[in-house]
């Protein structure tokens, strides 16, 4: 049984930092591109950014650019999210997702697999 499960969440003061994680099981991880996308209180899902299987591809979208880094440990089963001089509009619940293909793509329909996600609030 394929199982994506986020931590990391949380609350945090503008500026400040979190690092979401994603444990991956049951299939094989470091074939599979893998992807953060976010849901913002009443708004629908947003790619966020991606990875390709080995590691070596990331993109990000705009407004994280710089203050966001994706990386993954193949050996670990694990997806993480680094976020740095987080801003009130990065509120959202956080998604990993898995892609069975090694090439990271933007694109939501591409990814089969989603796990139940991690709340980040950022207020003062």
């Amino acid at each position: 049984e394929v199982q994506l499960v986020e931590s990391g969440g949380g609350l945090v003061q503008p500026g400040g930092s979190l690092r979401l994680s994603c444990a991956a099981s049951g299939f094989t991880f470091s074939t599979y591109a893998m992807s953060w996308v976010r849901q913002a209180p009443g708004k629908g899902l947003e790619w966020v950014s991606s990875i390709n299987a080995g590691g070596s591809s990331t993109t990000y979208v705009d407004s994280v650019k710089g203050r966001f880094t994706l990386s993954r440990d193949n050996a670990k089963n694990t997806l993480y999210l680094q976020m740095n001089n987080l801003k009130p509009e990065d509120t959202a619940e956080y998604y990993c997702a898995a892609r069975q293909s090694t090439i990271l793509s933007r694109l939501l329909n591409d990814y089969a697999y989603w796990g139940q996600g991690t709340q980040v609030t950022v207020s003062s």
